[in-house]
């Protein structure tokens, strides 16, 4: 049966994906740009999305507390989210981020996407 399976797998076990995913999100919320596989950012842009719609709720201690249980790794990535980042689409009701669809990778064929921010 296929019910409640809507994650993707990216080619890893469970607990290596799940550590995958947040330190992509961190590095695309410190660097602002992320340029991986498809696949990949479609999986971190769901993560960033959910982590930017708690931060927009402002800087309380629940809100901090959620966001960091979705990147548990890295203050610094929390803070310019609540501080920089969330204040930006206070007034926009979703799709913070933007997909670029690049070239096929050489090596094997992957589609390369990039991730940005939307202005």
């Amino acid at each position: 049966m296929k019910h409640q399976n809507s994650k993707k797998k990216l080619n890893c076990s469970s607990k290596h994906g799940k550590a995958l995913l947040r330190n992509q999100a961190i590095h695309f919320i410190k660097y602002g740009i992320l340029q991986t596989t498809t696949a990949r950012v479609k999986a971190v842009r769901s993560l960033v999305e959910k982590a930017v719609t708690i931060a927009r709720a402002g800087n309380d201690f629940n809100s901090r507390r959620k966001a960091k249980q979705l990147l548990p790794y890295d203050l610094n990535a929390l803070d310019k989210l609540f501080n920089e980042i969330a204040p930006k689409y206070v007034t926009r009701p979703g799709g913070y981020t933007r997909i670029f669809r690049m070239i096929h990778r050489t090596s094997d064929t992957a589609r390369i996407s990039r991730l940005t921010w939307v202005e």
